[in-house]
């Protein structure tokens, strides 16, 4: 990987001292620099993103969910998501799959990567049809009875920390996330993640904090709570009374990837993150790209989405969507990315802070894993 451009010193100095602010959090075996974890997505959390996010505050990744048959039939695409960069400290590796031999096996694998993550992660979360219709991710839910072997195979075949991504249940009629922590207690997980909806709910309505908080109280290991964690104020209030070990960030930090950071402000706080800002960690971003694929059309794509979302709620971003879609190349992004925040840059200056609104609202409520 080539050097890494450094941030100007007024970002950095923002980013420092936020950083600053965090505890490091030791759950189970696995220990993270912060309690604000960044969220497995699907297509979004490769390298490049995690890295970006770690620069930025998260106190562990995780990948998007990865398959162990994929792993084990050596498919070179699954194989390049598995990539680690030198310079992440705190990442976990998420497999995926219903056989807990083929889950054993690939596990393996992960643990003998050259770089090798901190811990690996079982999506039990992942509504998406394609994956529940194999009995794979939260379709799992449903067959609690048969988790205990499940677990322990793969968690024999390793020596790195294991640990699971569930949700709330199947369904509102089968809430089972507190015997699944105690399943996983028993046969040696670190830690349990928990979004606060049931599989049935996908994305749908609002995560359930009072099944994570009762979870918390009662289960006998970690709890990571997760699920519409989107505003600084109410993160950190959030922090301040959780009985969860961390807390997991997903979509939040896609529209506001100050996030990790900004939810460690206080009111007597002068700092801000405006244009300038943002058109610094999109080059960063749009550097660890360049480091991670030789592929100009993925580059361009990655490039193309976080822009659209970073903007999300900004002046003008309908019609800054639309020009980057029609973008015919990378050249042709750059340059329009740099004149949207070089031109907010300038309103700024001149009538005060970044406007945003709706930073509380749904936000791509398909998911991602």
């Amino acid at each position: 990987m080539t050097l890494t451009p450094p941030f100007s010193l007024e970002l950095q100095k923002k980013i420092d001292l936020l950083k600053g602010r965090r505890k490091a959090v030791q759950l189970g075996r696995v220990s993270f620099t912060g309690p604000l974890l960044l969220a497995p997505m699907s297509a979004i959390t490769s390298s490049p993103y995690r890295l970006l996010m770690e620069d930025l505050g998260a106190g562990g990744t995780i990948s998007e969910l990865i398959s162990c048959h994929g792993i084990n039939y050596k498919g070179q695409k699954t194989l390049h998501m598995l990539g680690i960069s030198p310079q992440e400290k705190n990442v976990g590796i998420q497999l995926f799959g219903e056989d807990p031999e083929a889950m054993a096996k690939a596990a393996k694998q992960v643990e003998e990567l050259e770089i090798p993550p901190k811990f690996i992660d079982i999506n039990m979360g992942c509504p998406v049809r394609k994956v529940v219709t194999k009995g794979a991710g939260s379709a799992l839910l449903r067959t609690s009875d048969k988790l205990a072997i499940f677990f322990s195979t793969i968690r024999k075949a390793i020596s790195l920390p294991l640990t699971v991504k569930i949700r709330t249940g199947w369904d509102e009629e089968s809430i089972n996330a507190l015997e699944i922590a105690k399943i996983a207690h028993h046969e040696g997980l670190e830690f349990v993640s928990i979004h606060g909806r049931t599989s049935k709910q996908q994305y749908r309505g609002k995560a359930n904090w009072d099944v994570i908080e009762s979870v918390a109280q009662a289960a006998p290991l970690p709890i990571i709570g997760n699920g519409d964690l989107n505003v600084p104020g109410e993160i950190l209030k959030r922090l301040s009374h959780t009985h969860c070990q961390a807390l997991m960030l997903g979509r939040g930090p896609l529209r506001s990837p100050f996030l990790f950071l900004e939810s460690y402000l206080t009111a007597e706080d002068k700092i801000t993150f405006g244009p300038h800002d943002y058109l610094e960690i999109l080059s960063r971003y749009r550097h660890y790209l360049e480091s991670y694929t030789p592929f100009a059309r993925v580059l361009e794509t990655q490039i193309k989405k976080h822009a659209v979302w970073m903007v999300a709620g900004m002046p003008g971003a309908s019609q800054f969507r639309s020009n980057v879609f029609a973008c015919p190349n990378l050249v042709v992004l750059w340059g329009l990315i740099e004149q949207y925040f070089k031109g907010l840059q300038q309103q700024s200056e001149q009538n005060g802070a970044i406007f945003r609104q709706g930073l509380d609202d749904d936000f791509m409520q398909g998911g991602h894993g």
